[in-house]
């Protein structure tokens, strides 16, 4: 895989997540497996799981947008930073920031296949101002 690996993986980052329908059979491998660290433990999602989460984010949240500050490829694998924000349906007019995430993807196929991704949530200390400017995208 070229460089089209760093691509294809920016390019689901800066998708409509939520409202495009087809965001998920464009960039998910049928075969994918996502293997996710987070303050609740270890979860292991395979395609219907995640598709059945991104169904409850768009049912619970209005917009979800990402913040990618780091892109970085190595041969069929990309490492992303980012985190994640929210507006909520009883307060539109309001962004929050929720999650920071590092995502470890392999790309086969032309298709995210193998993910490794630890996050913790957004909290009011985070030193996030100024350290999510793109550095390596």
């Amino acid at each position: 895989m070229s460089s089209n690996a760093k691509q294809l993986v920016k390019d689901f980052y800066n998708s409509d997540l939520l409202n495009d329908k087809e965001v998920l059979t464009k960039y998910f491998h049928p075969d994918v497996e996502l293997i996710w660290n987070s303050t609740a433990g270890l979860t292991i999602f395979h395609y219907q799981e995640i598709v059945d989460t991104f169904k409850e984010i768009a049912r619970t949240y209005t917009e979800l947008r990402v913040e990618v500050s780091h892109v970085l490829q190595d041969g069929d694998f990309v490492t992303t930073r980012y985190k994640y924000y929210i507006r909520t349906i009883e307060n539109p007019d309001e962004e929050l920031g929720i999650a920071h995430f590092i995502s470890i993807w392999e790309v086969k196929d032309g298709k995210l296949y193998r993910g490794h991704q630890v996050s913790q949530p957004a909290m009011d200390k985070d030193d996030t101002n100024g350290s999510y400017h793109k550095i390596k995208v």
